[in-house]
């Protein structure tokens, strides 16, 4: 009862959501009929017209700087968007209007059509020339602002590529480390003033003393929580660690964000404090404005170099020493504090006005720091951490210790170009290579951070699952955060956000087939329905095959044809269904699908060939689930018959996959179709001399007596012939079930050995004289002569 009403929610569940899956697909399809009665606003060509004439006269000029550059670009971008949403206007109406000029067919060669007819045809195609113009209107602006966005990309591709590589103020040339040095003291001589100007003004006195109430306390409260936070987040760890079980790495994992987060804090109320002082100049107001970025950076990579080599005993993406973790979180930090004072010097410079020859002057030496400690922790890495493989594959994870090799030698390979080009004077292109080069390592390290916490928190949620390392959910999850991290990456490598929102765009407006556009929104729509659709057939499929079916007189292999049938009808509905509410043309598409079926004909004739050998199968129906067969010299039952083959399990326990052709156009040996009656034969040998009537007597008593073989039709006894060493004899014994011929062959055979024993009839076995025509030859040139050589040897 429990089982049969599970079966027929099951078939009320299939019932819901076929429903549902129609009045999904309803809307849709009525909303593409009554498009054309939708009025959508058009866009304002004239508006357009006037913006494509000043955004080709800039690309022209050429003299528009990046930034302006941008802003025009991203301007037409959207009238693009605007351009490409209408063409998809009255789309459903022209189709219409195409399909009715269609019927009519072609105009007559001769002119001779009659009136009514040519009326109509006039009538639809006027609808259909004035449904087509804002169409084509569209299409034609959306060419134009295209070619205009591509025309600005490349100016400003060229200008990076000429900024890359231009030849700047060499830091090695003598005469400008003075110009370097009195500009820098000048820049910070005008930082002084500026505060001493503002120290000294009564106006800001008067602010600062009315704002103590908030300086004081965010001065307070930030200093305790940047000297004090990480260390009471320690404490906090320690104790709360001791006291837990399970999950120890993702709380260490929730923890270690607070050590972040408090003294991060903490500067940025310091920053506040210092800010609402207003004793601050200008020039001093945006370098401490980004003091809490700097401060964040030195933190979060504090934070991965202790979540990737940790002071406690826990687990870690790579498998270093205790002994080695602190020298490398020491060349980790060390790269990000010198990374920072770079980004520090390079802001003064720009905050001070600094020339082109203090700025290669005094960004030089933090350029070479750079290197070298990118340098160092890239041998560290590539010495202690991912040594040369004595074996590829030889332990897990070996994929990413080989990857963490491979960017310790591309590193060194920047650590060491990066100081030569800047200081012959490649500034930029020195930069583009060291500083990107950093931010990666970084970025991966985030990654791989993530991941960790992934496999942490997959093993808390499963624990009985295999390897957290291992397991498939959060490799695919790292797999995805490394794809996410690939925009942040090209971001790094100079790309630009109109590159990145071009792809974007580019991927979002899908591709042309035919004269129908596939977008992923159309290809989401088509997995959402044929999903539905699929689930639906498998839960109809389990409520036939559970609760329908068995209550019927069909015989189980017919039941089996039935839910597959059933099962192939779905699939392909639910699959036609989803390419109409995707929109999804196919009439547009027909002659490269028949184009390509051609191809796929030829490649894919064997896979053809045993998918509608399978539909025979199940409507023909030679073979069922459980019938004992014999094909091709393999005997077994057969297991499953899929759409492409058949599987047979033979008595050794193997299974045996058998194309569907084969079964089809091949000679199959059925012993039980329609039924398990089938006949079992029994050879018997024995001793000449022996009464053959007493053999055949005891044989049949034999036979008569097994419980397997029927009384009607009686079994059979053949005395066959004289055989070389034995009279032959055949018992012939119909069994109820087929199946157990073997046993029933091993019973006899133990009955007749007992019986033939019992009356002293001899089973005799192959016996041979051997005669010696020259057995002188034996015996030696000595007795050739004796004539009582002449022997006889029996065996």
């Amino acid at each position: 009862m429990a089982r049969g009403a599970v079966d027929l929610l099951r078939l009320g569940l299939a019932l819901v959501l076929a429903f549902g899956l129609i009045f999904a697909a309803g809307p849709g399809q009525a909303q593409l009929e009554t498009g054309a009665t939708v009025s959508e606003t058009a866009p304002d060509y004239d508006v357009w017209e006037s913006t494509a004439k000043r955004a080709e006269a800039a690309v022209e000029a050429g003299k528009a700087s990046n930034r302006a550059l941008e802003e025009l670009r991203a301007e037409i971008v959207t009238w693009r968007e605007s351009f490409l949403t209408a063409q998809d206007t009255h789309g459903r109406r022209i189709a219409t209007l195409q399909a009715q000029l269609d019927v009519l067919g072609p105009v007559p060669e001769d002119g001779a059509e009659s009136v009514d007819i040519a009326s109509r045809r006039a009538d639809l195609n006027a609808q259909l020339a004035r449904l087509q113009a804002p169409v084509l209107a569209a299409a034609e602006a959306y060419s134009r602002a295209n070619g205009v966005i591509s025309e600005i990309d490349q100016i400003i591709r060229d200008r990076q590529t000429e900024a890359l590589l231009s030849l700047g103020p060499s830091p090695l040339n003598p005469l400008n480390w003075n110009t370097a040095l009195s500009d820098a003291a000048e820049g910070l001589i005008v930082l002084v003033a500026e505060v001493e100007t503002n120290w000294n003004n009564e106006l800001r006195q008067y602010e600062f003393r009315q704002n103590l109430l908030v300086i004081v306390p965010f001065a307070l409260f930030g200093l305790v929580l940047m000297l004090r936070g990480r260390r009471w987040t320690s404490r906090l760890s320690g104790h709360l660690m001791g006291r837990v079980q399970r999950g120890k790495d993702v709380l260490g994992f929730l923890l270690s964000l607070i050590k972040v987060v408090l003294p991060l804090v903490g500067l940025s109320l310091l920053v506040a404090a210092v800010q609402q002082s207003g004793f601050a100049g200008l020039r001093a107001e945006q370098l401490i404005a980004v003091v809490p970025f700097w401060g964040g950076m030195l933190l979060v990579v504090m934070w991965i170099s202790d979540r990737l080599f940790p002071y406690l005993p826990l687990r870690t993406p790579f498998d270093l020493e205790e002994g080695l973790r602190p020298a490398a979180r020491r060349h980790i930090n060390l790269l990000a504090l010198v990374l920072v004072l770079g980004s520090v010097i390079r802001l003064f410079g720009e905050v001070a006005g600094l020339s082109a020859e203090a700025s290669a002057v005094l960004e030089f030496p933090v350029t070479v720091l750079i290197s070298v400690q990118l340098t160092q922790m890239a041998r560290f890495l590539r010495n202690r951490l991912a040594p040369p493989p004595a074996q590829e594959g030889a332990e897990p994870g070996r994929y990413r210790l080989s990857a963490v090799r491979g960017l310790s030698q591309g590193a060194l390979v920047v650590g060491i170009v990066s100081p030569v080009l800047a200081a012959i004077g490649y500034r930029a292109a020195a930069d583009a290579l060291l500083y990107p080069t950093v931010m990666t390592i970084g970025v991966l390290a985030f990654v791989l951070v993530l991941q960790q916490f992934i496999e942490d928190l997959y093993a808390l949620v499963a624990p009985r699952s295999e390897d957290r390392g291992e397991a498939l959910v959060p490799v695919l999850i790292g797999f995805v955060l490394l794809l996410a991290a690939l925009p942040l990456l090209a971001l790094v490598w100079g790309a630009r956000v109109a590159d990145l929102t071009e792809l974007w765009s580019r991927f979002l407006e899908g591709f042309q087939l035919g004269n129908t556009r596939i977008s992923p929104t159309d290809f989401l729509t088509f997995v959402l329905i044929f999903a539905i659709g699929y689930v639906v057939t498998r839960v109809f499929q389990g409520a036939l095959r559970g609760s329908v079916l068995p209550k019927t007189r069909i015989d189980p292999g017919g039941q089996n044809a039935i839910v597959a049938g059933v099962g192939y009808v779905g699939v392909t509905v639910a699959a036609l269904i989803a390419i109409t509410t995707a929109g999804i043309d196919l009439s547009s598409i027909a002659i490269v699908a028949g184009a390509l079926s051609v191809g796929i004909g030829f490649g894919l004739q064997n896979i053809v060939s045993n998918f509608v050998s399978g539909i025979i199968l199940l409507i023909e129906r030679p073979i069922t689930e459980g019938d004992w067969i014999e094909v091709g010299g393999q005997m077994g039952y057969v297991r499953d018959i899929s759409v492409r083959s058949t599987r047979i399990e033979t008595f050794d326990r193997t299974d045996v996959i058998v194309p569907n052709a084969d079964l089809v156009s091949g000679t199959v040996t059925n012993y039980t179709r329609g039924n398990t009656v089938g006949r079992v034969i029994l050879p018997v040998g024995v001793a000449y001399g022996t009464d053959t009537r007493r053999v055949e007597k005891i044989l049949t008593e034999v036979a008569q007596a097994h419980p397997m073989v029927l009384a009607h039709p009686e079994p059979g006894i053949l005395f066959k012939g004289f055989g070389a060493d034995s009279l032959d004899f055949e018992i012939r014994a119909i069994l109820r079930d087929v199946n157990f011929s073997l046993i029933v062959k091993s019973d006899m055979n133990h009955e007749i050995a007992h019986r033939f024993a019992e009356e002293g009839i001899e089973i005799p076995f192959a016996q041979r004289d051997i005669w010696l025509r020259n057995p002188e030859a034996l015996r030696g040139d000595a007795q050739a002569g004796d004539p009582g050589d002449n022997t006889e040897g029996e065996s």
